[in-house]
């Protein structure tokens, strides 16, 4: 997250790290388990998302709430670009950690009159300063450049073009069958098989094209007989596999278990089986799931 904010705000991923790491007692604060708030933002005029109140530089202050890190995260980015105070840090070389530091201090980021020290001082300690390098960054990223890494929302699903889903949903390419069935493409994933969703689908017109069971199409991919079908969605027609070939999977901002389950055609409970985890617990990014 870190880098990727670096990369779309030009703040430096050093600074975020240290400023995430003194802010939220490395992730212990109240404020952080409590609120999401790992940088210690207050509500400030005009602020209209949740408000968690605690005592800081005077008692009960406010102090925003998020509802995931990332939030957080994100936030952080759009606090520093967006007021005019910071803007002179802005003009500074993304490797100037140290200037970064001290322009934060004077432009009253924090009341410490050590802050800049203290940022610095962390930065060096941890050689958090790699975290602003290209190569490092790939070095991270095993290998890819930031600019091949997607962290939007829902980067796993399936984006229509022109009324056609793309067959290379997350870097994966997917096989098309020669089975056609009332002008519908089926493509594999892990040796099972699959459709894209069209527009105005139901579990009802897609068992009625493919002369299936109208039960089988939820159960084949882990959803509720009530849930609705989005077009370009990823619909298994076939059972969906217990494990990989591939061995894990680093989790993505904004993933889940179950999206994780259609990318690689593994059965839900089978993939929280191999990883101690429960269907509706949450993932945090970064996290490594096994998948065989």
């Amino acid at each position: 997250m870190a880098i990727w904010e670096m990369k779309k705000y030009n703040i430096p991923a050093s600074i975020k790290l240290a400023q995430g790491i003194i802010e939220s007692g490395r992730g212990t604060s109240t404020l952080a388990r409590k609120a999401n708030n790992h940088f210690g933002i207050k509500c400030h005029k005009g602020w209209k998302g949740q408000k968690f109140y605690y005592d800081d530089d005077a008692p009960n202050e406010c102090f925003r709430k998020y509802k995931s890190v990332e939030d957080s995260f994100r936030d952080h980015s759009k606090f520093l670009s967006t007021r005019g105070r910071y803007s002179k840090l802005f003009k500074l070389k993304i490797t100037d950690y140290k200037g970064w530091a001290r322009g934060l201090q004077s432009a009253g980021y924090a009341t410490n009159k050590r802050y800049s020290i203290m940022l610095i001082n962390t930065i060096e300690k941890y050689k958090l300063y790699r975290y602003d390098d290209k190569k490092y960054q790939r070095k991270v990223l095993r290998g890819k450049d930031i600019d091949d890494v997607d962290y939007a929302a829902d980067s796993h699903q399936n984006i229509p073009v022109n009324g056609e889903p793309e067959t290379s949903v997350n870097k994966k390419t997917y096989s098309e069958t020669s089975i056609k069935a009332f002008n519908r493409k089926i493509y594999t994933n892990n040796k099972v098989r699959f459709i894209f969703a069209k527009k105005g689908d139901t579990f009802a017109t897609i068992a009625k094209d493919l002369k299936m069971y109208e039960w089988q199409i939820p159960k084949y991919n882990d959803l509720s007989k009530k849930a609705s079908i989005k077009e370009g969605q990823m619909i298994y027609i076939q059972k969906k596999k217990k494990r990989s070939n591939e061995k894990t999977h680093t989790v993505r901002r904004n993933e889940t278990l179950h999206s994780i389950s259609q990318l690689y055609a593994i059965r839900l409970d089978h993939l929280c089986k191999k990883n101690n985890l429960q269907k509706t617990d949450n993932l945090r990014v970064g996290q490594q799931l096994k998948l065989r």
